[in-house]
């Protein structure tokens, strides 16, 4: 269970970081698109998220992960 934990957050670093040093403009561009949402706005994009992540999070054990 640790070991898939730390295979996950491994995977989230890897695509954090790809964005950052691939398009750091690209970056900055979303960042200030984001300061123009409101808070409500910024808030359910985090919950969809969160949903989503737990969605994968369950394919990936019915798959076998």
């Amino acid at each position: 269970m640790i070991e898939t934990a730390f295979l996950a957050l491994g995977l989230v670093l890897i695509v954090e970081g790809l964005a950052y040093a691939l398009a750091p403009s690209l970056v900055e561009n979303l960042l200030a698109a984001l300061r123009e949402l409101p808070l409500p706005a910024r808030r359910t994009l985090g919950l969809l998220a969160i949903v989503a992540g737990l969605a994968f999070v369950w394919l990936a054990g019915i798959l076998g992960a």
